[in-house]
């Protein structure tokens, strides 16, 4: 088993200072509800740092959801219902889970969208692995689950080597989230030493989640899964330097820019 260490984030792709809009990574977050708005806005705040467009889908019934994060945060493009697969054919990656409702909805576009779409990068988080049937999941898939989770999915004990015999029996990257995280694509198993007790806090995996996908858009699934994970963790130890355990979400993300400095620049 390999351990991942900054090393990962040289193998990103970097923007091309020839570049214009929309050639670094559009991303398609679809997550939120009434009741888990605040993953929704995670998600973007995370991925408008990373990626040059955002596409942002909730359902139907969230559309006042949508209104009131565009007086919030302006740097993501609504999308409407029949405008959905058509969006989905023209962005990079998809992150679809975070704070979405537990509906048959949720189901049902979980199930489309990985059978359907099999050549589109999937980071499968949150409530969109809860009814997941393993059997959807295909190469381009990445799947983040914790313990429960990923119990809950696999039918069997979180540990290493289920990690990489899960990956290797349903496909798709498996990034298992714990004190140590084990990723494997069923090639590969590594492990990331990255992150502290202060991670454990809401909506800090709604960011890792985003930052995972919003790599994905430029990047292969596993060197994706890695980075992100790496970077994330790495970005928690530098706060947990400052303050401790008293840190959240929001100022996860509001490091990311200094803690990218520091790695990479």
């Amino acid at each position: 088993m390999r351990e991942i260490t900054k090393d990962i984030l040289t193998q990103l792709k970097k923007p091309d200072s020839s570049s214009h809009k929309g050639q670094n990574g559009r991303l398609l977050i679809i997550a939120g509800s009434e009741k888990f708005h605040g993953a929704l806005l995670l998600a973007v705040e995370t991925a408008s740092r990373i990626v040059d467009m955002v596409y942002v889908y909730t359902t139907p019934n969230n559309r006042g959801l949508i209104e009131n994060l565009k007086s919030d945060i302006t740097v993501f493009i609504p999308v409407r219902e029949e405008e959905l697969w058509s969006t989905v054919d023209i962005v990079d990656s998809i992150l679809i889970g975070p704070g979405l409702s537990e509906t048959d909805e949720t189901i049902g576009l979980v199930r489309t969208l990985l059978n359907d779409y099999q050549n589109k990068k999937v980071v499968i988080d949150a409530t969109a692995m809860w009814h997941l049937s393993p059997s959807w999941i295909h190469s381009n898939t990445i799947m983040t689950p914790h313990s429960r989770e990923f119990e809950q999915v696999y039918k069997c004990t979180p540990t290493a080597d289920h990690v990489r015999e899960m990956a290797i029996e349903y496909g798709g990257v498996v990034v298992l989230k714990g004190a140590i995280d084990y990723v494997s694509d069923g090639k590969e198993l590594c492990e990331n030493k990255t992150g502290n007790v202060g991670m454990t806090k809401g909506g800090t995996g709604d960011v890792l989640a985003s930052t995972i996908a919003s790599f994905a858009c430029s990047n292969d699934t596993m060197i994706s899964a890695c980075a992100g994970l790496y970077f994330i963790g790495f970005v928690g130890d530098k706060l947990y330097e400052k303050k401790g355990t008293f840190y959240n979400a929001e100022d996860l993300i509001g490091e990311m820019g200094e803690g990218w400095k520091k790695l990479v620049e």
